[in-house]
């Protein structure tokens, strides 16, 4: 078995592959584009693709495609062979520098929020060099961004792109004032943890709503779930070892720095986190690890589930976003050092997170916003829908002092003694964790808590980089004119803190308490996907993103409609499934059960007259009821369902989604999940949460 240093990045056309195979000019010159940003002329990708494609067809491809992150939220792929037609008959094998830089997919068949018609098909895949290629199922992988024909973006990546360089190019202003000329790029990072489920194969598949939907639309609560917290941080057991173990590998083979995996809160649920890298990339590497959490998944007799909310009752599933901000220097921006209070760089840019999230908290709150999502948030087990800023004790000591004008008494670092002469002291940090907050400072990032386990997060990061270089922006508007910097400067950060400081709240965000406090201090709640999306169309998001050229105002537009539209018929898919179970499978086994106990209960009375029926007869009355109860709940789904038949207009249609079918749904659910309780698993047509939860062993 090849070690790990072997196979790590051995699918990757990496920067040490490129500086063995490329001659020394074009190195330099894919250098500069990489690190610099610089234009790559035609000829240097000419020579580029030609060794791109010798290595590959070494390492057994014979495709090449241009991955790209349409508005899906999942990534697209075209193969083309690296054949061409020659005189005699025969083939060689090509790639042109043309092929490697421009591809041309269909750009009507994908979501487009108006901005291509059918007859409109002409789009263009641009290759990203910044992200490097890489070989998966025989095929070569070009990292590409998607864009229509009339030039507006049409994927996940390019507005990402756009950011990094608007919060780029607003950093190296401030850091300038600070005397960093040495500083040439500012790049933000990314690291994000990925929650899932494990489950077999064989029950998913007797799951119609798992199957068509990613979480099940039925299910009444085991007798077990995960009340005794024993499986969070419990040994792993060795069927998903074993996934774990092949995961890793595919994972690192692609250089994908897979490092930390457990058990989560929930009953098969699991979660796997990386090292941070740049944002571009770490975008790029969870897109690969989903695809490739189910991949092997399947080759296990499993399925990986990444929804949200797959089971009622436990945990969901999160995709944690750890963002910081560095310097190509090595500098991390957000790292306070030993005495941050005395820490001035470190301090403005934590002002301007700090500012930026209070300023565009409805944003933030949209870039996670999803169907699937909206069953998460706020339950007990992750952040709640209002955004909040966790900072820890001593910071926000540092900020209340700086706030009311009074000196600040460094803290001194408390050892920690457990009481067990064997065991080691230790320094105390100075802050706790708070796994309740949405955007909780760790250290030297800020964790996002807030997107979903299934979701692409190159939309957070894109809106989190576009707000942070909004107010870097304005603050560096107002240092560079001043004439007492070092006045300025502590005058900003003050003036920041007062205003924002409503933003700031360490204590526990699942308490109903705080959600009313947030109220009060003028934080929005915004729970459900229709609530928040508006918030896009406001003169001030809309100036946000045109400003920094990460978005045009169609572009704005267009993402609002396909957002929108996606709700309504993922609610849709799931309305026309429940009524599927319902109608086909639930209804026809409770009949079937209701039969046989009446017929049990004739058979015994005509067997002795004082035979006791009480069961038959008590189960037979409560299954009736329960089941003309279920009766009515799906005829009431069917009539919302064709209520909305009579809605065109996308943001009408999803509040009345919103409103009307999703309650209808949970009446419905309801109504099942009590006879599944009462009704003989013999007739029962689905596997139960018990069997999906506690089978994998």
């Amino acid at each position: 078995m090849s070690s790990v240093s072997e196979i790590f990045g051995s699918m990757v056309f990496s920067d040490s592959v490129m500086k063995e195979r490329l001659p020394k000019g074009t190195y330099t010159a894919m250098q500069k584009t990489i690190k610099d940003g610089k234009l790559l002329d035609i000829e240097v990708a000419t020579i580029v693709a030609n060794a791109m494609k010798d290595w590959a067809i070494e390492k057994g491809a014979t495709h090449f495609t241009h991955w790209f992150q349409p508005m899906t939220g999942i990534t697209a792929e075209k193969h083309d062979s690296f054949i061409s037609p020659t005189n005699d008959g025969k083939v060689i094998m090509e790639f042109s520098g043309k092929e490697l830089v421009r591809g041309e997919p269909d750009a009507s068949s994908f979501p487009s929020g108006g901005l291509r018609a059918t007859f409109e098909a002409r789009g263009y895949t641009a290759w990203d060099p910044t992200s490097y290629a890489f070989i998966k199922d025989n095929t070569l992988c070009i990292p590409t961004a998607f864009c229509s024909y009339t030039g507006e973006a049409l994927d996940k990546k390019t507005p990402l792109l756009r950011s990094m360089q608007a919060i780029n190019t607003q950093a190296l202003r401030v850091l300038k004032l600070f005397g960093n000329e040495d500083v040439s790029s500012v790049k933000t990072t990314v690291g994000p943890e990925q929650e899932y489920f494990i489950i077999d194969r064989e029950l998913y598949e007797k799951r119609p709503d798992l199957i068509y939907t990613g979480r099940t639309l039925f299910g009444s609560r085991p007798p077990k779930g995960q009340e005794l917290e024993d499986h969070y941080f419990g040994s792993i057991k060795p069927r998903v070892k074993e996934y774990m173990e092949d995961l890793d590998n595919e994972l690192w083979k692609l250089g994908i720095l897979a490092k930390t995996e457990h058990n989560e809160v929930a009953p098969a649920q699991h979660e796997l986190a990386p090292i941070f890298t740049t944002t571009n990339i770490a975008v790029d590497h969870n897109q690969l690890t989903m695809e490739i959490m189910q991949k092997v998944a399947k080759k296990h007799g499993l399925v990986c589930l990444l929804h949200e909310k797959p089971f009622a009752g436990v945990n969901g599933s999160g995709k944690h976003n750890n963002w910081s901000i560095s310097t190509n220097t090595g500098i991390n921006l957000l790292e306070p050092g030993e005495t941050p209070y005395e820490n001035a760089q470190f301090l403005i840019f934590l002002c301007a997170v700090i500012k930026a999230v209070d300023d565009y908290q409805e944003l933030l709150r949209l870039s996670v916003a999803t169907a699937a999502n909206d069953h998460r948030l706020g339950a007990n087990e992750a952040p709640p829908a209002v955004i909040s800023v966790f900072l820890g004790d001593e910071l926000t000591e540092i900020l209340t002092a700086i706030d009311s004008g009074k000196a600040y008494s460094d803290r001194v670092k408390e050892q920690m003694t457990i009481g067990v002469d064997v065991l080691p002291h230790f320094p105390k940090d100075t802050t706790d964790r708070n796994r309740t907050s949405p955007f909780a400072f760790t250290g030297n990032k800020f964790e996002f808590r807030m997107p979903g386990s299934s979701l692409s997060i190159a939309g957070p990061n894109f809106v989190l980089n576009t707000a942070v270089a909004e107010i870097l922006k304005q603050f560096a508007d107002e240092l560079e004119g001043a004439k007492d910097f070092t006045a300025s400067l502590n005058s900003l950060i003050k003036r920041t803190i007062s205003e924002h400081k409503r933003i700031i709240f360490n204590g526990n965000g699942y308490d109903d308490a705080w959600i009313l406090e947030a109220l009060k201090r003028g934080l929005p709640n915004l729970k459900t996907t229709p609530d928040c999306l508006p918030c896009f169309l406001e003169e001030k998001s809309v100036k946000l993103f045109t400003s920094h050229k990460v978005l045009s105002e169609t572009e704005i537009k267009s993402r609002y409609e396909i957002v929108m539209e996606n709700y309504t018929k993922v609610i849709n898919i799931e309305a026309l499934t429940m009524l599927d179970m319902a109608k086909k499978s639930i209804m026809p086994a409770v009949s079937a059960y209701s039969k046989a106990l009446s017929d049990t209960a004739i058979s015994k009375k005509s067997f002795l007259a004082t035979v006791d029926c009480t069961y038959e007869l008590e189960t037979l009355k409560t299954v009736s009821r329960a089941a003309a109860d279920l009766y009515s709940k799906t005829a009431a789904l069917d009539k919302a369902l064709l209520d909305s038949k009579e809605i065109s207009e996308a943001t009408e249609l999803a509040v009345f989604y919103k409103d009307n079918v999703i309650p209808a749904m949970s009446e419905l659910r309801i109504s099942a999940d009590e006879l599944e309780t009462v009704t003989s698993k013999t007739y029962w047509p689905y596997p139960s949460y018990g069997d999906l939860l506690f089978s994998v062993k």
